[in-house]
């Protein structure tokens, strides 16, 4: 009784300012060129016509039509290195459209409002003992008024809510199969959960998944077209990026990189076993939540944790490589930036080194995505789904 309570006080709050037919959804050629202005920070209109492979004069009607609709706008030039005019640069238009990004973690949860540009807005962080229906919908109702009070043009240009969920799943779209922390959103449609919750359109994609769409148009996807995200959290999972679009897998499971380990071979490199490794060295933690606020590189037990984690993140990821063949290996999650830059030179690509010259290699890099890897890719899902499926 107290959740359908909370839900119908959750409707009402948000019926009074979403307007989903304000929106007018973009073909996918202008969904093409919004990704591209997008990833590039900005863009010029020669320069998406040799990315899109559209004409000149489509390309110039499409952004006419962007911008009369405040999509896009005009930013400064850009030079052309020759001689002439500099270049009229676009830019996305920050304010066209906001989303809500969810993480729902074993310990807490965060949520993220976040800009059409793909910036942090506003964001919220809260360690939660328990993770029920009632407790999440209860904190989110107080978090979402929060935001729009400080932020009163989101209120009637919400897209969606994205959620990002740890577990596996299990129909390829909103049931998950998550860790017993998260039991009360156990094989349940979560999707239609926060659209009963919030009054908006919902999409679900497990935590590694939604990780991965973010680093895709928001860091590394920048400059990588072909990358695998590795997500440690309480457990390790990841998602696989091809041509800037997420690999999904028949059932929704691509990138669960952490089932590559026999589980009675290897510890899991997580931070479940990191927290039990500097517990062990006598260093008290309540939880994952405040070790990470905490944290210190230099506690006795990180150097063990590393060493135990060196051979299971070497078999992932030369089965990444093997498998996959990516441009990049990205280390990420809820993994402290510091702790990943030491891990990272202990990771070993099997080769066989065959002649002089062995086969190209992934590079390893840190996840360039802040604040929050799972919220800011959740709060992504909105807006990836709606105008920015076309990548190029």
């Amino acid at each position: 009784m107290r959740s359908d309570k909370l839900r119908v006080k959750l409707i009402s709050m948000t019926q009074t300012f979403l307007s989903p037919d304000q929106f007018e959804l973009p073909s996918d050629s202008e969904m093409a060129i919004l990704s591209h202005i997008l990833r590039n920070k900005g863009a010029a209109q020669p320069d998406i016509v040799t990315a899109t492979e559209l004409s000149q004069q489509t390309v110039s009607r499409l952004v006419n039509g962007l911008l009369a609709r405040g999509a896009v706008q005009s930013g400064g030039r850009i030079p052309n290195g020759k001689r002439g005019q500099p270049r009229l640069k676009l830019e996305i238009a920050p304010s066209y459209a906001y989303s809500l990004g969810v993480a729902l973690m074993t310990d807490a949860m965060s949520v993220l409002l976040m800009d059409f540009a793909g910036q942090v807005v506003d964001y919220h962080y809260v360690e939660m003992p328990k993770m029920s229906r009632n407790a999440v919908f209860a904190q989110l109702d107080e978090t979402v008024h929060g935001f729009l009070k400080r932020h009163p043009r989101a209120k009637d240009r919400l897209l969606g809510v994205g959620v990002g969920i740890s577990g596996y799943s299990l129909d390829g779209r909103a049931r998950y199969n998550p860790p017993s922390a998260l039991d009360d959103w156990a094989m349940v449609d979560i999707d239609h959960l926060f659209t009963e919750a919030l009054g908006l359109p919902a999409w679900v994609e497990n935590d590694g998944n939604a990780a991965a769409i973010g680093e895709s148009l928001l860091g590394v996807g920048r400059r990588y077209a072909n990358f695998v995200y590795v997500f440690i959290a309480a457990g390790i999972g990841g998602g696989v990026i091809s041509n800037h679009q997420l690999l999904r897998g028949i059932h929704g499971n691509g990138g669960e990189i952490g089932l590559i380990l026999p589980r009675n071979m290897f510890e899991l490199p997580t931070l479940e076993t990191l927290l039990a490794s500097i517990r062990e060295q006598g260093i008290e933690m309540s939880s994952i939540s405040e070790m990470l606020a905490r944290f210190d590189v230099n506690w006795p037990g990180i150097d063990a944790w590393i060493e135990r984690a060196r051979d299971p993140l070497s078999l992932i990821a030369s089965s990444i490589a093997a498998l996959l063949d990516p441009e990049a290996i990205v280390l990420g999650g809820r993994l402290p930036a510091e702790l990943s830059q030491k891990i990272i030179p202990m990771i070993e690509l099997y080769d066989d080194a065959r002649r002089e010259e062995p086969r190209p290699l992934p590079k390893f890099l840190l996840s360039e995505t802040k604040v929050d890897a799972c919220a800011i890719g959740a709060a992504m899902l909105p807006l990836e789904k709606q105008f920015f499926a076309s990548m190029v």
